[in-house]
């Protein structure tokens, strides 16, 4: 039946999920049921060409509009290809549209009907990049977590979807868990997110810690700018607090997966304390060892809390 197996990935698409090695967390790691891992990176196939549309990240000679029945000139209209791609994705939740048109969305369709998936957080993964687009600065650090819970939040509901293991008080947990890794990823492309024109560090805390664009701009970080990314890093490890409870209310290889999405954002802050939060020359990355070890202390933290 249509549906039943995952769709191969073309070129370009193999591409895109090939940016899953460069991200703070594991996706989809080995130890998981073959299953899962299909699922995680079917999901994570969607997220991640969502946001090379949104960000103009996409692989050169147009093959992604070509697949969204769009000319490759179009490639560049950031705003007409999430459209394209919105209406691809009705397509994997009305079979009566026909099969979707992209490599990737053709693979989530098994995901999606195995454990009947709503559309709610695929279209605020889309969404998310729309606002990318009109929306440059963020007045207050509650407008960046408005942000935060379409561009970041759906991802962990959806993993939470497919281990089937959602319940409210996990679904809170994961939230901020997510939040923090989206948070936490702002931090490190500070530099880069500049380069696009896009500012996430809330104004209210620019203001508080008097710091101006042109601050930013610099290829390294002045004392202000140093304080700010502590600050903002510090709320980033709270809300990871907050949401580690979320590891030991899972078991077996979900608590493994769970404590790699968190051990990650831990990991990735101690990169940016470790450069003395000067995060403007080059994006800190975690490095193995750290990781390990943070994944050791979740894992251990959810033992005793379990």
């Amino acid at each position: 039946m249509t549906g039943t197996r995952q769709a191969r990935p073309d070129a370009t698409s193999r591409t895109t999920l090939d940016k899953a090695t460069d991200e703070n967390f594991p996706v989809a790691p080995f130890f998981l049921p073959r299953a899962w891992r299909e699922d995680l990176m079917a999901v994570y196939g969607f997220a991640r060409l969502v946001d090379d549309i949104g960000d103009g990240d996409l692989a050169p000679g147009g093959a992604d509009a070509r697949h969204l029945g769009l000319g490759p000139e179009r490639a560049e209209d950031r705003l007409a290809m999430l459209d394209a791609f919105e209406a691809d994705l009705a397509r994997v939740f009305d079979p009566a549209d026909g099969e979707p048109r992209h490599p990737l969305l053709r693979a989530l369709l098994p995901t999606v009907r195995r454990h009947a998936l709503t559309p709610e957080p695929f279209l605020g993964l889309i969404e998310a990049n729309r606002q990318d687009q009109l929306v440059r600065r963020y007045a207050t650090y509650d407008d960046l977590l408005a942000y935060c819970a379409l561009s970041a939040n759906p991802v962990g509901r959806l993993v939470l979807a497919i281990t089937r293991t959602e319940t409210p008080e996990r679904v809170r947990r994961s939230d901020a868990v997510c939040t923090a890794l989206q948070i936490v990823e702002h931090l490190q492309d500070v530099a880069e997110d500049l380069g696009r024109d896009r500012i996430y560090l809330p104004d209210e805390d620019m203001k508080r810690f008097h710091i101006s664009e042109d601050d930013l701009a610099r290829p390294t970080a002045n004392a202000s700018v140093r304080s700010l990314v502590a600050f903002e890093a510090e709320r980033a490890r709270a809300l990871l607090d907050e949401g580690a409870p979320l590891v030991a209310s899972v078991h077996g290889r979900l608590r493994l997966l769970l404590a790699g999405f968190t051990a990650g954002g831990h990991a990735a802050l101690d990169a940016i304390a470790a450069a003395g939060f000067d995060v403007l020359p080059r994006p800190p990355k975690a490095t193995k060892p750290s990781l390990i070890r943070q994944a050791g202390a979740v894992l251990l933290r959810a033992r005793r809390e379990g």
